[in-house]
């Protein structure tokens, strides 16, 4: 540990920075990260700076916002990561800081990228069948009038596809690949449709 304390105090003051900086950034980041994966790390983390940790203002955006905590740890990580590593490759220190600054730029954008990709997965898929009652539909297998039987249609649903039973008071089947109009959900999950 002597050894270590005296390697430190060795360095160039600024890469002393670098170094510190990155061990700090490493362990926040490192955190947030297992705290994200167990559900944990998407809340006060992500508020940004002028506003009060856990305000609505925080709660449609989240880790969005240019000026969070998380975003900073992200730019801290990236500038003083560069740092260490470009420390020996840099000879000119105000090149050294400019460069380490875009690199702390870019890992914010990177990150927000990355994030901005991962809450478009995050789209359950599940929809509420009472969704349907209005919308012009597709007959996927033929409807038996006068409701002695059902068939099925597709319904888009947030941009899947999925296939319901369905029903028709009509005098007259139902074919195949013809449109029909959702007209109300018999007993939470059979569409009535009407030609």
């Amino acid at each position: 540990m002597h050894a270590l304390s005296e390697w430190f105090s060795a360095l160039d003051p600024t890469l002393r920075f670098y170094w510190g900086l990155a061990i700090f950034s490493t362990f926040i980041f490192v955190a947030q990260t297992v705290l994200s994966f167990l559900g944990m790390g998407d809340h006060d983390f992500d508020a940004p700076m002028d506003a009060d940790v856990g305000s609505d203002a925080t709660d449609d955006v989240g880790a969005m916002h240019l000026l969070s905590f998380r975003n900073v740890i992200y730019f801290l990580f990236g500038m003083s990561w560069a740092g260490v590593s470009l420390w020996h490759t840099i000879g000119n220190l105000a090149v050294l800081i400019l460069v380490t600054l875009l690199v702390g730029c870019a890992f914010v954008a990177i990150f927000m990228v990355i994030f901005r990709s991962m809450l478009k997965l995050q789209h359950n898929g599940a929809f509420d069948i009472r969704d349907a009652v209005g919308k012009t539909v597709d007959v996927y297998l033929r409807i038996p009038a006068h409701r002695k039987g059902q068939g099925k249609v597709q319904v888009s649903f947030h941009g899947s596809i999925q296939e319901l039973d369905a029903q028709t008071d009509s005098d007259v089947p139902l074919p195949s690949g013809s449109k029909v109009r959702v007209k109300e959900v018999l007993d939470g999950r059979v569409l009535l449709v009407e030609p």
